[in-house]
């Protein structure tokens, strides 16, 4: 079994309680003789050895959002906490492995780009523009669709464009019952799969609609509203 404290019990791995745990630490801490600060025996629990491992993971450079994965922290506030480090040693330590990182890689990756370079990257976000949206394909990454957009998941749907691919929903389901009746069955497949996508960044839409609505507008206090005061008005 993938479990760090585990004893056998007959023929099988089995994991520790625990409390065998917590009884194994106290009676090593015990022999040990480990005093705190104060001159006080020593006391741990088996949850300190989790802050004690991220704080060393993060000191050596792990950095903090990937120490929030191997955790399982939900936010990176929590992992963050069980840091026994202070934020500026946490920035100096990531500062520290993003330059042992960049020592390793190729020098010729941290070069100037060339102009021609400069055009081509600036390029691809003019290109991004789409008639029904914006398309999120990363930079210098083929389109795997061909330029069908409605069949693509990085396609993020603009809400205000909802009349024209219901307009184009609506022309795939006349293209696809003229396919049937004329027999074009490998192109009546294919838009049979553009009809799906189509649906889809619908729904897209009317989701995305949704949470606009139901966005609270909080306003913009007023000067007497911080200060707490009223007015006459």
């Amino acid at each position: 079994m993938p479990l760090l404290f585990q004893h056998r019990i007959g023929t099988e791995n089995r994991a520790m309680h625990p409390t065998c745990i917590r009884t194994y630490i106290v009676q090593a801490l015990a022999s040990a003789g480990l005093t705190d600060a104060s001159g006080e025996p020593l006391t741990m629990q088996p949850h300190d050895f989790r802050r004690i491992f991220i704080t060393d993971a993060v000191m050596n450079g792990m950095p903090p959002h990937i120490a929030q994965l191997v955790a399982g922290h939900r936010v990176i506030d929590t992992t963050m906490g069980y840091l026994a480090v202070y934020p500026r040693e946490v920035v100096e330590a990531h500062r520290a492995f993003i330059a042992r990182r960049r020592a390793s890689r190729p020098s010729e990756e941290y070069r100037t780009p060339t102009d021609e370079e400069g055009d081509s990257f600036l390029g691809h976000f003019e290109k991004r523009k789409l008639s029904i949206g914006t398309c999120g394909r990363a930079f210098s990454t083929p389109c795997i669709h061909e330029h069908v957009c409605l069949r693509c998941a990085t396609l993020r749907p603009d809400p205000a464009e909802r009349p024209r691919l219901i307009e184009i929903r609506d022309n795939l389901i006349d293209r696809i019952a003229e396919a049937k009746r004329e027999g074009w069955l490998g192109e009546g497949e294919g838009l049979e799969t553009s009809l799906a996508g189509a649906n889809d960044k619908l729904v897209q839409m009317g989701a995305a609609t949704a949470r606009a609505a139901s966005a609270v507008d909080l306003g913009m206090p007023t000067f007497n509203q911080i200060a707490g005061r009223a007015t006459d008005t």
